[in-house]
């Protein structure tokens, strides 16, 4: 088939080069030309998908990346995978109205439409509906098929992947649905079908207030152990050996990525927008998720008070981390970037060092401290804040010569010069 992919990032390029993989017809629709052009020469800029991998469908002949929306005439298939941002603090669904009234025009009868951007229950139906409709002239659900598919992508996770993660799928009609099921059919190994579109839209969104609520409170019970003088991680191996009933979250910095920081506030606005009610537990999860890293700059401070007679103000802090989460260079509304910009803010020196963020893409400075070598000089440092741990920095040298580390994950054995959040 061909298959049209609108939006070549984090979500879009992994499914169009595993549909040309299974050997699709792929469009890989990028209206931003620079990116597009990376991709047209082999180049891949996300970390899901090795260059080599893209230079493999680009040399059969089985994708191509393009600009130019003449190139989705005539498509089989076309999913929308368009970034979902919040704008004010309101969702933003400008990019998924663009990509529907671009799409639209090309719509021919037979064909199918999926959306995958992640959004509130209604938005397939009554926002891109009309627009496709409109655009082409065409009626959903009997001249062309419209479906809803959730992205669960998770960057830098090796062993859960698009192939082999269960595909929720939904459609308008049932015809639809037979449609959108026997396209991914061809790309995943299990395809989970949803009775309705905003079902399945409602699942996408509650998958992460489910995880954001509840690492919210792990975060605040991080902070009540500490006032109790509690060691939390402990306390959190010890319920994790219960086999049934329990599910065990960690405190951390605060969330970050695509999802977490996002998601549930398109699910708590929509439903206050709609129908006046509030989702209380998504906004108290998201207010002690969005002050943790407030809390990790008053822990920073409290130590430096309490053990070097000294203010933040004029400090030198190493931040070990930026990206949101180890393995990925996704700072994408990354805590650790908040707690360093707060450090910034009240007068620190700090240095941040991340192997997975080079200066021109993250503003890391980088100094030569990672398993691989041996440079670097952490008695420079008054403190060590560890917001991300990245496989490459060697903890067992951060132990033996750092005068302070806070360690915000729990990655390290507590020791009298080292703390856990």
């Amino acid at each position: 088939m061909h298959i049209c992919v609108l939006g070549q990032g984090y979500v879009g390029l992994p499914l169009a080069v595993r549909a040309a993989e299974a050997g699709h017809s792929v469009t890989g629709y990028e209206p931003d030309r620079s990116r597009c052009e990376r991709l047209a020469a082999g180049s891949s800029y996300v970390e899901d998908i090795e260059s080599s991998r893209l230079q493999a469908v680009l040399g059969s002949g089985g994708y191509t990346a393009s600009s130019d929306p003449q190139d989705l005439k005539g498509f089989d298939v076309a999913v929308i995978t368009v970034p979902t941002p919040l704008t004010d603090r309101a969702p933003d669904l400008s990019c998924v109205r663009d990509a529907g009234r671009v799409l639209a025009a090309w719509i021919e009868p037979g064909a199918t439409v999926v959306l995958e951007s992640t959004t509130h229950p209604g938005t397939t139906r009554d926002v891109l509906v009309p627009l496709l409709e409109e655009g082409s002239g065409l009626v959903a659900g009997r001249d062309f098929h419209v479906g809803f598919s959730p992205e669960r992508i998770d960057p830098g996770n090796a062993d859960w992947r698009l192939e082999n993660t269960p595909k929720i799928v939904a459609g308008l009609t049932d015809d639809c649905l037979r449609h959108v099921k026997a396209f991914y059919d061809t790309v995943t190994d299990v395809t989970v079908p949803a009775s309705g579109l905003e079902e399945a839209e409602l699942a996408k969104v509650f998958e992460n207030t489910y995880r954001h609520v509840n690492i919210a409170l792990v975060n605040e019970l991080s902070r009540m152990a500490h006032t109790l003088g509690v060691d939390v991680w402990h306390t959190l191996e010890l319920a994790a050996t219960k086999p049934f009933g329990f599910t065990k979250f960690l405190p951390g910095p605060g969330v970050g990525g695509h999802c977490l920081p996002i998601d549930p506030v398109y699910l708590s606005h929509h439903v206050k927008a709609r129908h006046g009610q509030t989702f209380r537990l998504i906004e108290l999860a998201q207010d002690i998720n969005e002050s943790q890293p407030d809390y990790v700059v008053r822990r920073l401070q409290d130590a430096l008070s309490r053990r070097f007679r000294r203010s933040v103000h004029g400090a030198r802090v190493l931040a070990l981390g930026a990206a949101y989460k180890p393995g990925t260079s996704d700072a994408r509304q990354s805590p650790a970037v908040e707690v360093t910009d707060r450090l910034r803010a009240m007068g620190a020196d700090v240095t941040v060092v991340d192997p997975y963020l080079p200066v021109a893409d993250g503003g890391c400075r980088e100094i030569p401290f990672t398993a691989a070598d041996g440079g670097g000089r952490l008695a420079d440092f008054d403190a060590v804040v560890l917001l991300t741990p990245h496989g490459e920095f060697d903890l067992v040298r951060l132990a033996a010569e750092a005068a302070y580390v806070l360690d915000t994950r729990g990655v390290m054995a507590a020791a009298p010069h080292i703390e856990r959040l």
